[in-house]
């Protein structure tokens, strides 16, 4: 049994986190923070969670944050950062769910994010925690990134594709994105009101969107060698899910993209390549820790079409954080997420 502190767990991917977390046999979760509801009843603000925590949520600053295995950082960029330092040196791990840690050049870091990096030292040591390429790495950190929503769903459709050496034209590649509106988190903005967002579909961050950095350090960690990525992402009305169109030009077209796909993701317990000709659908991943895939060649043409849907608050967040804590701890990865999607 392990001691869990989630900081920063008022918005939507920190109940997520809660909801995961509150049934897994190896969690004892025994710090919640936030400032503006130190003293109040977990349960009194998220009331799904009533008859599973019994808990108030404290001030960060007077959390025991030092006493967990591991804490989550469920917060706006930068908050993590500040605190993060203190707590390994305290012997806690970490996962962030927000940014700090996601993109290794502190310069890189600061021009999309606007801020000053407290720690960029702790850049280099942290590690990206999308466990299809890094699950050995993740065992033995002490400080894990938790990947952003678009960036899962779209690194994990294309990795198939750019692993192989001369397969597509690794120079233009584009996600075509989609996400619900609970991708923008649970802070009031105009423009997720149900007025602004229902019955609406926009694009957004056409010239440039702080997850493309994420997308493409990643493919080129992974490969080698630059990547050319255009990410265009979009806001539909809906509460859940990303639905993630990529495309690339392919170069050989002898290759069998369902059985390279199928044989690359054979034994990862979260990622389902659905059989040829598969339409993935957001409500088949909703609440659930997976990501399912379906790789087209329309007409036999060489243009490669990967759909790629996951639940942004799971497998693009909350989920992924306890599939990373798992194996950081010597779990089953399946441990606490193996319940299917729901439905309707």
């Amino acid at each position: 049994m392990i001691k869990v502190g989630v900081v920063g767990a008022t918005g939507y991917t920190g109940v997520e986190l809660l909801r995961l977390l509150v049934p897994h046999p190896e969690v004892e979760i025994t710090a919640v923070t936030s400032r503006k509801e130190a003293g109040s009843r977990v349960d009194s603000l998220f009331p799904s969670l009533r008859g599973y925590l019994d808990i108030c949520f404290t001030d960060p600053a007077e959390a025991s944050l030092g006493d967990c295995d591991i804490v989550f950082f469920a917060t706006p960029n930068g908050t993590a950062m500040k605190m993060v330092p203190a707590l390994l040196e305290s012997g806690a791990r970490v996962i962030d769910l927000a940014a700090d840690f996601r993109i290794r050049d502190v310069e890189t870091w600061s021009d999309w994010y606007g801020l000053e990096h407290a720690c960029p030292g702790l850049l280099n040591e942290a590690v990206y925690g999308l466990p299809e390429i890094n699950r050995s790495a993740i065992a033995d950190a002490r400080l894990v990134a938790n990947p952003g929503c678009y960036p899962t769903a779209t690194t994990l459709g294309f990795l198939p594709l750019v692993m192989q050496q001369g397969l597509v034209d690794r120079n233009h590649l584009i996600a075509d994105c989609k996400s619900g509106v609970s991708g923008a988190g649970r802070k009031a903005q105009v423009a997720t009101l149900f007025s602004e967002a229902d019955e609406n579909f926009k694009a957004y961050g056409v010239a440039g969107h702080r997850h493309l950095p994420e997308i493409r350090q990643t493919l080129e960690a992974c490969v080698g060698d630059p990547v050319g990525l255009t990410f265009v992402p979009h806001l539909i009305p809906m509460i859940r899910g990303i639905h993630s169109t990529l495309y690339t030009r392919l170069q050989d077209k002898s290759v069998d993209l369902q059985a390279l796909f199928e044989d690359y993701y054979a034994d990862e317990p979260f990622v389902d390549v659905l059989p040829e000709g598969g339409l993935p659908e957001t409500r088949s991943v909703r609440g659930g820790n997976v990501c399912r895939i379906a790789v087209h060649r329309p007409q036999g043409a060489d243009t490669v079409v990967v759909l790629s849907v996951i639940d942004n608050l799971v497998k693009g967040a909350a989920g992924q954080a306890v599939q990373n804590m798992n194996i950081m701890f010597g779990f089953d990865e399946r441990l606490g997420l193996a319940q299917p999607a729901l439905l309707p």
